[in-house]
């Protein structure tokens, strides 16, 4: 389990905010040491003192005739222990720094308890004597004027990070901008240009990619028109050949039969051509659901005795997809798998919603494919010839690929266990 973040933006906020938190809990360990505490030190003096003095005059004795004014004029009071839980010592605090400091400058252990609320009141029990109990009132000194410290670091820290997070915001929403449009072109798309936003070093890689991105996307146009100009060249002398082997006499009609199969195969060919150069970036996406396209494909195949699809459909929510890509992709794998594998194959798709993409696989019972040799499938002109012997362009695969891709999703091809192939892809939903 990760518990730091992977991406740029959530690293720097990380980074952002522990230097604020680690800044603020300086502070205030600083404002604590050096003035609060020295302050509640110089209380503590000052209390010790008082009941010092206390002493010296014997004003905690009742019959001292000077006890009642020194009680009107500092508002300290003397208490029993009944009569001081009966005036508040029971909702009093006791504070352990306070009574050891105060205890060494009286020369003995004492008890001291802090009242808070409307009255702030200092409560010792002196060493002197065990029932007696001496309240101190504090002018000047309430709870609620230290309890703004924490309040107001708190409020500065939300508002750093606040403002941490607004600025890495802002840095990184061109990185995001920059990422989903390197995603579409990867796939074959092409954006409009990004804006030129965010600082000097961005806007410079920015404008790299607008660039780059252009020139991607002026290269594969002046492929395919390339490819286009090519097979509409060649398709005219092959139209010639035709014609020409038609007029061969009927002696020689095993050379017309061998000229026109060649011919059919480099039209095939030239088809491919042309799908591969295309890529059908232009056809709209509509919600389909995969199911209805391996039903609809499957029939199609049932006309031709000598071959048998069994299919393994799972229940499958609706997607966004190129129909047409999709049934050029789910027909080829077909027309593999009996092509190149056995006359039986098995089709099975299957969803999984914690992860959220749709499989679809097609399984033939043949030889297989040498597993060093499946990545390298997928490469136009290549085929698996070594071990399934193969003939046309090599680029059945390779247009499947892209189609596969462009659709966010990914090819799967892997041996089976007990014997074939297993030839599929996983697509993502968003319902």
């Amino acid at each position: 389990m990760r518990l730091l973040p992977q991406s740029a933006f959530g690293q720097t906020v990380v980074l952002i905010g522990g230097l604020l938190l680690i800044n603020q809990i300086v502070t205030y360990l600083s404002v604590t040491y050096y003035f609060i505490r020295p302050s509640y030190q110089q209380i503590n003096t000052l209390v010790a003192s008082q009941v010092d003095t206390i002493f010296l005059e014997e004003l905690h004795k009742p019959e001292n005739p000077n006890q009642k004014l020194f009680t009107q004029r500092t508002g300290t009071q003397f208490h029993s222990v009944k009569s001081a839980m009966h005036a508040g010592l029971r909702n009093a605090v006791y504070y352990d720094f306070m009574s050891q400091q105060i205890s060494k400058q009286l020369g003995g252990e004492a008890d001291v308890r802090v009242a808070t609320g409307s009255n702030y009141l200092i409560w010792i029990k002196p060493p002197q004597y065990d029932d007696l109990w001496i309240s101190i009132p504090m002018q000047g000194i309430e709870d609620t004027h230290f309890s703004p410290l924490t309040l107001y670091l708190f409020v500065i820290s939300i508002l750093s990070v606040a403002g941490g997070w607004l600025f890495v915001r802002r840095l990184n929403r061109p990185l995001q901008a920059l990422q989903k449009a390197a995603r579409q072109v990867g796939k074959g798309q092409f954006p409009d240009p990004l804006p030129l936003d965010g600082s000097t070093e961005m806007i410079s890689v920015t404008e790299a990619f607008n660039k780059m991105s252009a020139g991607i996307h002026q290269l594969e146009s002046d492929r395919a028109l390339m490819t286009a100009g090519i097979s509409h060249d060649l398709r005219t002398p092959l139209t010639r050949i035709r014609l020409s082997s038609e007029m061969l006499p009927d002696e020689q009609e095993w050379i017309k039969d061998g000229i026109e199969h060649d011919i059919e195969d480099m039209n095939a060919i030239i088809d491919q051509f042309i799908d591969y150069a295309r890529q059908d970036q232009e056809e709209a996406t509509e919600n389909v659901d995969i199911n209805d396209l391996v039903t609809e494909l499957a029939n199609a195949r049932s006309v031709v005795e000598a071959h048998t699809i069994e299919l393994n459909l799972g229940e499958l929510p609706s997607t966004k997809l190129r129909t047409v890509g999709i049934k050029r992709v789910l027909d080829n794998l077909i027309e593999n798998a009996f092509r190149y594998g056995s006359p039986k194959i098995t089709i099975k798709t299957e969803v999984n919603y914690k992860r959220r993409f749709i499989t679809c696989v097609v399984r033939d019972f043949g030889k297989g494919i040498p597993q060093e040799e499946i990545p390298s499938l997928f490469a136009p002109f290549a085929q698996g010839d070594k071990a399934r012997g193969s003939v046309g362009s090599g680029l059945g695969l390779a247009i499947t690929k892209r189609i596969v891709e462009s659709h966010g999703g990914e090819m799967l091809f892997s041996n089976h266990p007990h014997g074939g192939l297993c030839a599929g892809f996983k697509l993502p939903f968003t319902g």
